[in-house]
């Protein structure tokens, strides 16, 4: 597990060396701010189209195999974008193809990955490893971003593309030396069997499952609407400091380090929760929509910064717990598909929150997006947790007779 989190903060500061300069390379190439939305569309699209199928093939495949060889493949696709870029040959076409190619990778990458990570512990540590992976994310989100500058100011825009491909190759050499634990590793389908099953085994008993399972869903609706109207940070919060609190954008900057400091405390707490619930991802998140309720009326940058630190590590936490539940409530065979499922969910949630987000504060302005926002979320969720308590049926008392005692009998 020490060698699977080391590899993954490498990757994930590969992966945000990547993404720091990516916008600027589309915004270069095309000078068209369309053309670099298009390209995280084009990115995303496979998560929503076939999501479903690359959680059924991580349940079908052998899991470490699968995910080394999606690395592999990453790594390929980062190198071949950094050797474009390095002879000026990327053109706008070649770039959503290999946008595109990479989204279809990760339909399967994501899932195996991360079942792949809590096989390397027991059950009972399973929140803990997610946590781990939560404050190895966030570290590597922060070491990346400040490497992208480094690495582009002396060897150029290539050099973010060909450090990635090295990440991905780097943990597709630590997996084979990985020794999941017996009772977590899943058992292997048999070729005989595997040849037999259909899509309808499949895919569609993955969406199947979901849909019966409440804690899921209830799951995806806390999940969806905080990503909507309450998880989009890096617009509500630049717009908030840059407009009405009147900072610029070393402001800005404060308020993303402290939003990662919270995130990396927030991993640091959710990895001590043992069997986290539905409930208390949506208490975290009601109670985080109440904070940006109080921050979207901040009076200052400074009492916005004492607010973001509680933001973050309450969504962070909450991110935890849901990440917990998601993958440890579904029985060990369906939980590729499962996540799969949620792949495609996610990417739904994705491609509609920073629209309507943005209409929302065309119309409402940042603070009135961050409040009306806010109250959207809490209100939501606090009235279905009243619809559920109101439905739910109430307990029955069973009176029993109790049994009767003999007489004693007076006989010899």
């Amino acid at each position: 597990m020490r060698w699977w989190s080391l590899a993954n903060l490498v990757s994930n500061a590969g992966t945000w060396m990547q993404l720091t300069v990516q916008n600027l390379l589309v915004l270069q190439i095309t000078g068209s701010a369309a053309a670099t939305g298009l390209s995280l569309s084009v990115q995303a699209a496979p998560g929503l189209i076939v999501s479903v199928a690359g959680g059924a093939a991580v349940d079908r495949w052998p899991r470490k195999v699968t995910a080394a060889v999606s690395q592999a493949l990453l790594g390929a696709v980062a190198f071949t974008t950094a050797l474009l870029v390095a002879f000026d040959q990327l053109n706008l076409g070649i770039l959503m193809a290999l946008a595109a190619v990479t989204g279809l990778i990760a339909t399967i990458d994501g899932p195996a990955c991360a079942l792949l990570g809590n096989d390397l512990v027991r059950a009972e540590d399973v929140p803990s490893a997610i946590g781990v992976g939560s404050l190895v994310s966030n570290a590597g989100r922060l070491a990346g971003a400040g490497l992208a500058g480094l690495a582009v100011g002396v060897f150029g825009t290539a050099a973010a593309y060909a450090a990635n491909g090295l990440s991905f190759l780097f943990v597709a050499a630590v997996i084979p030396f990985l020794r999941p634990v017996a009772a977590a590793a899943p058992k292997a389908v048999p070729a005989a069997t595997r040849d037999d099953a259909s899509d309808t085994m499949t895919v569609r008993e993955g969406l199947a499952f979901f849909a019966r399972r409440p804690r899921l869903v209830a799951l995806a609706g806390i999940t969806g609407i905080s990503a909507i109207f309450g998880r989009n940070y890096g617009l509500t919060l630049a717009v908030l400091v840059t407009g009405p609190l009147a900072g610029g954008p070393g402001a800005f900057g404060t308020v993303s380090t402290v939003l990662a400091v919270g995130g990396i405390l927030g991993a640091v707490l959710g990895a001590r929760l043992r069997k986290p619930s539905v409930r208390l991802v949506g208490t975290l998140a009601a109670a985080g929509a109440l904070l940006q309720v109080v921050a979207g009326l901040s009076p200052s940058l400074a009492v916005l910064l004492v607010l973001v630190l509680p933001m973050a590590v309450v969504e962070s936490v909450s991110d935890t717990a849901g990440t917990t539940v998601l993958q440890t409530d579904p029985p060990a065979d369906m939980r590729g598909r499962v996540l799969g499922v949620w792949g495609s969910i996610k990417t739904v949630w994705g491609l509609a929150g920073p629209p309507a987000l943005g209409l929302l504060m065309e119309l409402a302005g940042a603070r009135g997006a961050m409040v009306t926002g806010g109250l959207l979320i809490a209100g939501t969720i606090g009235a279905a947790h009243l619809l559920r308590r109101r439905g739910a049926p109430e307990p029955v008392l069973v009176r029993t007779q109790a049994p009767a005692v003999p007489a004693l009998s007076t006989a010899a």
